[in-house]
C-alpha cells in the first residue's frame, strides 16, 4: 500500500435528520446520512485530494454496508474496517428547533463500534501515516475502545508521527469529571489539540476562554487551537501570544452540524501542505464555513480547487 497522509479511527453511525422544525413525534420525514466525527473528518481531507485511512467496528448489517459503502465511496482506505457479527451499527436522530439549534438522540448503547479494542489495532498500518487524528468520542465509548485509543496514542508517539486530538466533549456518554480524566492526558500526549470554545472552558472549569487557554498551557499543551464558531479561531501556539483567526461569513447558513470536524480536516491540510499555522487555521475556517452550506456534516465540502477560488474570494459561494 502507497504511503497514507492521515489515519482516524472512530464511530460512524447512520444520522436521521428531521426536514422540519419541530418535536421529533411530530416529523415524518427526514434525510438519511453516515455520520461520525472521524470520517466526517477523513471525508473532508479526501475531498482536498489527500490519501486517508479510516477504520472502526461496524454491525454485520445493512446500516453497516451503507457506512462502509459511503466512506469507501470517498476514496478512504476501508481495509482495516472489522464487521461485528454480534452487535449493530448506531443510529441517530437529528431533532431541528431552528438554525443552530439541535437535539441529537443517540441509539449506541452495546455499538458495534463500542467493541473496539487494542487487538483491533494494527500497528504496521498506524505507522505509514504522517499523521494521526483522533478525538474524544472514541475513548469515552467503552473501556476497550479507551485502550484502543491509547494503543494508537503510544503507535504514534513512539512513531515520531504528529497525533492531532479533538477533544470532541460528549456529556451523554459521561459525566465531567470522567472526561476530564480521559481526555486531559490525551490532550498532554497530541502534537495539536483543536477544542471547541465552549467544550474547553468546561474541561477546564473557567468561565472565560483566556483563563481556560492560560490552564491548558499550564499542563504543558502548547499546540492550541480553539473553534469559535462563526468567529473563527483562536491559536496558542508556542510562547506566542493567542491570535484570533477570522472566520469566513456564510449567506443562508443550514447547518452547522459537522463544522468543527469539517475545520479540523482544514487544519490537517494545511499542516500536510506545511502551511504556516494562521493559514492552517484559516484553511480549517474555510471548510468550517462550506460545512453550514448544505444539511449533513460532509455534503457541501469543496474540491481543491474549489476551496482556493474560495480563499481567494475568486468566486463567491451561495448555496
Amino acid at each position: 500500500m502507497s504511503a497514507i497522509d492521515v489515519i482516524t479511527m472512530g464511530e460512524s453511525m447512520i444520522a436521521f435528520e428531521a426536514q422540519d422544525n419541530g418535536p421529533l413525534r411530530e416529523i415524518n420525514s427526514f434525510q438519511k446520512w453516515v455520520g461520525g466525527a472521524e470520517d466526517n473528518f477523513a471525508i473532508g481531507l479526501a475531498r482536498l485530494g489527500f490519501k486517508c485511512g479510516w477504520f472502526s467496528r461496524l454491525g454485520d448489517d445493512e446500516f453497516g454496508k451503507e457506512v462502509f459503502r459511503t466512506i469507501k465511496g470517498e476514496g478512504i482506505d476501508v481495509s482495516r474496517v472489522i464487521f461485528d457479527p454480534d452487535a449493530q451499527t448506531g443510529v441517530f436522530f437529528v431533532e431541528r428547533r431552528a438554525y443552530d439549534e439541535f437535539n441529537c438522540y443517540f441509539y449506541r448503547q452495546s455499538s458495534a463500534a463500542s467493541r473496539i479494542s487494542p487487538v483491533d489495532i494494527d500497528p504496521d498500518y498506524i505507522k505509514q501515516a504522517k499523521i494521526v487524528y483522533l478525538t474524544g468520542i472514541t475513548p469515552i465509548l467503552s473501556e476497550s475502545a479507551c485502550q484502543a485509543t491509547e494503543k494508537m496514542f503510544q503507535i504514534a508517539i513512539e512513531n515520531g508521527q504528529t497525533i492531532v486530538f479533538d477533544p470532541n466533549l460528549r456529556l451523554r456518554l459521561c459525566d465531567i469529571t470522567t472526561a476530564r480524566s480521559i481526555l486531559i492526558p490525551l490532550m498532554q500526549k497530541s502534537s495539536y489539540v483543536l477544542p471547541g470554545e465552549n467544550e474547553l472552558k468546561l474541561l477546564m472549569d473557567c468561565q472565560e476562554l483566556s483563563a481556560a487557554i492560560d490552564k491548558v498551557r499550564a499542563m504543558g499543551i502548547n499546540n492550541l487551537v480553539v473553534k469559535t464558531g462563526a468567529k473563527g479561531a483562536v491559536l496558542a501556539c508556542g510562547d506566542e501570544k493567542a491570535t484570533n483567526i477570522a472566520g469566513f461569513a456564510v449567506r443562508n447558513p443550514v447547518s452547522s452540524m459537522g463544522a468543527g470536524d469539517c475545520f479540523g480536516a482544514g487544519f490537517v491540510a494545511g499542516l500536510l501542505k506545511e502551511q504556516p499555522l494562521e493559514q492552517c487555521a484559516r484553511w480549517g475556517n474555510a471548510l468550517g464555513a462550506f460545512c453550514l452550506m448544505a444539511s449533513g456534516p460532509y455534503q457541501a465540502l469543496p474540491g481543491p480547487k474549489e476551496l482556493q477560488a474560495f480563499l481567494t474570494g475568486e468566486t463567491g459561494i451561495s448555496r
